[in-house]
């Protein structure tokens, strides 16, 4: 169950005061079923899977939620097509073409006849709360799943002034700088994938991957005026990631070092192997997080910030 990506919220220590009663209140939104002339629905289902019942994993600090949805598969191809067959019928019928309120009449005809025929698509989305350290953190590099993750927690709390991380530094011209200066901080070295672009609008694009940063041909790029948008790091030999200029980690790996830690665990469950993975994983995380805000002077928001 470890996360692949991170979107990084942080919230006020007035919101981790009220999570105390996390389990009632996502109680109240779990998932229900899709009805059969709705397109979505959307609320909590339990971390361990389908078959148990609770809503949540707590770890110390720590709190593992998942969110589920549920979407009607009925593609926009499919209603156009009927709704022309059916303009084409009336036409061959009544020697007209309906107008556009009738055929917005049509179309609602038939989303509203398909759509309690059409497939169901689950989905799953992860995210934990760290009370202590004031983070929201999503599996997910879509900034829309981010938001929507962070609506559904604000919803069942009632409150949630969950703001998307941003630092006092710049981590482009921090990670340039790191690039081009070979200088990084403790415990951070360079991976092998950069995107360094032009910060020009329109301007060009490098895409490097299985790349030695520190070669000459990365550096002459640097040298022409491009910037890092995107660079590779390691943090501490333990895990590597691809850090983006909005301070989305993507393609997170745990590294031998943290994955041995797992194997050596009497796991006699899938409660107890989730249970051993979370605590493992958010505890590097918090290490990670931690010097996040060092390196870009990210502060944790106030209750009017």
């Amino acid at each position: 169950m470890f996360f692949r990506n991170l979107s990084l919220f942080r919230f006020p220590e007035s919101v981790a005061k009220s999570l105390k009663h996390l389990a009632k209140d996502v109680e109240e939104h779990r998932l229900r079923d899709c009805g059969p002339l709705e397109l979505a629905t959307r609320g909590f289902v339990s971390p361990y899977g389908r078959n148990n019942e609770a809503l949540i994993h707590a770890c110390g600090p720590f709190s593992l939620l998942a969110i589920g949805s549920q979407e009607r598969l009925l593609p926009g191809v499919v209603v156009a097509e009927e709704v022309a067959e059916r303009i084409d019928q009336i036409a061959a019928k009544q020697g007209r073409r309906p107008g556009a309120k009738e055929r917005k009449r049509l179309k609602e005809e038939v989303i509203s006849e398909f759509l309690p025929r059409a497939f169901v698509r689950p989905s799953r989305l992860l995210t934990y709360l760290d009370a202590q350290g004031g983070w929201f953190v999503v599996d997910s590099a879509s900034r829309k799943a981010a938001e929507d993750a962070v609506s559904q927690v604000r919803e069942a709390l009632g409150r949630f002034p969950a703001t998307p991380m941003a630092g006092a530094e710049s981590p482009r011209a921090l990670m340039t700088d790191w690039l081009a200066q070979g200088r990084l901080p403790a415990g951070l070295a360079l991976g092998d994938e950069v995107e360094l672009r032009d910060p020009a609008e329109a301007g060009a694009v490098v895409r490097c991957r299985r790349q030695d940063l520190e070669s000459e041909e990365v550096r002459e790029h640097l040298k022409a005026g491009k910037q890092a948008f995107q660079l590779g790091l390691t943090f501490n030999d333990r895990m590597s990631f691809v850090l983006g200029e909005d301070l989305t980690v993507r393609k997170l790996r745990f590294l031998d070092i943290v994955l041995d830690t797992i194997g050596e665990q009497d796991k006699e469950s899938a409660e107890a192997e989730l249970d051993a993975c979370f605590a493992l994983m958010s505890l590097e995380l918090k290490a990670l997080l931690a010097q996040f805000e060092q390196w870009f002077g990210i502060a944790r928001p106030g209750e009017h910030d």
